[in-house]
């Protein structure tokens, strides 16, 4: 039995091209909205987690605002600003520079 080697033709070209061009188109789509978005987003973040000096005022992302008063490699000690409690956080738990300063934020005033 011989077997005849047949070349392709260009309709079998295009129907792999027509089943494998939707999973393309679809990884492109997510590239441009998911992707690349997450990744200006994420570096964005660590610029504005590395740029933190002594002195900012920071808030976590677990609620806290205070100023910085120390920095470590992973780590900065921060203190709040009404009692002066001293707080040691990561770099990552840091949610934005530049908060609303705890020195302005009012507490409720106690009624007698």
């Amino acid at each position: 039995m011989v077997l005849l080697a047949t070349q392709p033709t260009a309709q079998d070209y295009m129907s792999i091209l027509g089943s494998v061009a939707p999973l393309i188109l679809l990884f492109v789509v997510f590239y441009f909205f998911l992707i690349r978005p997450q990744k200006k987003r994420d570096k964005a973040e660590k610029e504005m987690r590395d740029s933190i000096k002594v002195g900012d005022e920071i808030s976590t992302i677990g609620g806290f605002i205070g100023k910085v008063v120390s920095i470590k490699e992973d780590t900065l000690v921060i203190e709040s600003s009404s009692d002066r409690t001293k707080l040691k956080v990561y770099r990552w738990a840091i949610r934005g520079k530049e908060a609303a300063p705890a020195d302005k934020i009012e507490e409720p005033k106690e009624t007698k």
